[in-house]
């Protein structure tokens, strides 16, 4: 529900009256010899790429919104029910958005920020959710697979979407992606449950082997939040900066991958989704395939937990910058920058193993709160980069302007990397426990002694 839009609204708006206000230069690409055959018509809505930027990042002004409430409510309360009913909320007011679309630009956008609010307790409601089920060395792979989901959605979803634009026109994505999230919520609400402890049908070895793994980590009572030590703590902010550059580049492809296939590549809607679609079904293979690596170095000892959460993180970050700039390079060579943005999504995919799941290792406690933190602040990129795209490239439809968005995007990869190598730290922080207190204080003890003069 919060990628159909990326697809849809290329088929939403009138591109031969924006069209008339775009300025072309010699560096653009010229349209393929079959493009006449293409079934794709304008749609209704004169927005030009300023207002589509805002469009896109409307979402995300909710979204930022209830992320550090959603990780707190999560620890306190549980996340089945704080993650499902804000599934709902997003699902009930998609099916609201052709109304709100035919209404005006305001409600529109009004439509997106409460669907941003419904689904902003999601990520953190299901870290909260994550910190209680997954044992420690074990963290790479279920964090991996529970948030890859998203990218099999976004696999799943961006086809459908250009087929049912194309096919029953655009309200009908809404429609259907409604309906689903609907019906979803039904099977989250008799299938899901909060921890092992509540779940009816576990088995007792396996909920025995969690508790055990997870130890003292994780309290079963609900503690107040240590905010002064977690604001003012460098790792905190090493993750914040992190999340931030990551969000960046992803959300620079999410939401614009379809206008520029469309616009510069000019790819008809439905070869437009399916292309789209490449970066986040490859972002679902290096996840998987990446987190099994991962878990497999830490569990044996060949390396440390932060030496390995580093060099996942290093190679998701620093890979995708690299695509990008190819990609900027490539110019009119159509099979090599699909290549290109396609694994510039898909080795992004290999951050799971890395920061993502470095929130769990500081603080299964406070897990969800942390995920709040920098998701929050990370998802205002969720309308900073489209609403940067739409003033870079706004009457600007052409490679050099494009060029500079990718770069701007690797550019942010590469720094943010840099970022957690140096200040990210994976040890379990003093103010999660009370026994991870003890040992910090112990060690402490112990550095000073060996100080001291004989």
């Amino acid at each position: 529900m919060r990628v159909n839009l990326s697809v849809a609204i290329v088929a939403m708006v009138n591109n031969t009256a924006v069209g008339t206000n775009v300025t072309y230069s010699n560096d653009t690409c010229p349209f393929p010899i079959n493009s006449s055959t293409s079934t794709t018509t304008d749609g209704p809505f004169n927005w030009d790429e300023r207002e589509q930027g805002l469009i896109l990042g409307a979402f995300f002004y909710g979204y930022v919104v209830t992320q550090v409430p959603g990780g707190r409510l999560a620890e306190m309360w549980g996340g089945k029910w704080l993650y499902g009913i804000g599934v709902l909320i997003t699902a009930v007011f998609t099916l609201l958005t052709p109304l709100a679309a035919y209404t005006s630009v305001g409600v529109f956008t009004a439509v997106r920020i409460i669907e941003g609010l419904g689904e902003g307790v999601t990520f953190p409601a299901m870290h909260a959710m994550l910190s209680k089920w997954s044992p420690p060395n074990e963290r790479s792979k279920m964090g991996s697979r529970v948030y890859c989901g998203a990218q099999v959605g976004t696999v799943i979803s961006m086809p459908i979407s250009g087929y049912m634009a194309d096919r029953f026109g655009w309200e009908s994505v809404f429609y259907v992606f409604g309906v689903l999230g609907i019906l979803w919520f039904v099977g989250w609400a008799i299938f899901v449950f909060d921890s092992p402890d509540s779940h009816p049908t576990i088995s007792r070895e396996e909920r025995e082997y969690i508790r055990k793994s997870i130890g003292t980590a994780h309290s079963t009572d609900v503690r107040p939040v240590p905010w002064k030590s977690i604001l003012t703590s460098l790792p905190v902010w090493a993750l914040v900066l992190t999340h931030i550059s990551q969000n960046w580049g992803f959300y620079t492809l999410l939401t614009e991958l379809p206008t520029y296939m469309k616009n510069i590549l000019h790819f008809d809607i439905k070869e437009n989704a399916f292309v789209s679609a490449l970066p986040y079904f490859l972002s679902w293979f290096f996840s998987v395939s990446s987190s099994i690596v991962a878990d497999a170095i830490i569990d044996k000892n060949v390396m440390s937990r932060s030496v390995t959460r580093k060099l996942f993180n290093s190679l998701g970050f620093c890979l995708p910058g690299i695509f990008l700039v190819l990609a900027g390079y490539s110019g009119c060579n159509v099979d090599s920058t699909i290549i290109f943005l396609a694994f510039a999504g898909g080795t992004n995919g290999l951050h799971y193993s890395g920061f993502m799941s470095t929130h769990l290792d500081m603080s299964p406690n406070f897990a969800g709160t942390l995920l709040g933190i920098t998701n929050g602040f990370a998802n205002i990129m969720g309308f900073l980069a489209p609403g940067f795209t739409g003033y870079i490239i706004n009457q600007h439809q052409d490679l050099e302007h494009w060029r500079f968005v990718f770069f701007v995007a690797a550019i942010v990869y590469f720094a943010g990397n840099m970022i957690f190598v140096v200040f990210g730290n994976t040890k379990e922080q003093a103010w999660n426990s009370d026994e991870a207190r003890r040992r910090s204080l112990d060690y402490e003890e112990l550095a000073t002694s060996d100080n001291e003069p004989d």
